[in-house]
């Protein structure tokens, strides 16, 4: 299944948001501590943030697993069944 680019620009949006990082960092092969500085306590605040805006809830299991911007991608699009009608 094709991911949907409006996903990818949300999740890429709320990490912009979340951390102050520049929109431009955020390809989909960003390492989410190597590359853009982030800790396992951010780690923690993107699930949140994730949750909050998708509507959904990652499994505490499947969280070490995002490691990488496209893996947030992909979690979104796994765990979250996000509304047609958001934008």
């Amino acid at each position: 299944m094709p991911q949907n680019d409006g996903i990818a620009d949300r999740a890429k949006d709320l990490i912009a948001g979340q951390f102050a990082i520049d929109r431009d960092r955020l390809s989909e092969s960003a390492r989410l501590f190597e590359d853009l500085g982030l800790d396992s306590m951010d780690s923690v605040e993107l699930v949140m943030a994730l949750e909050v805006e998708f509507g959904g809830e990652v499994p505490d299991g499947n969280i070490s697993q995002i490691k990488t911007v496209g893996d947030v991608i992909h979690a979104v699009n796994i765990y979250f069944t996000p509304s047609d009608s958001a934008a």
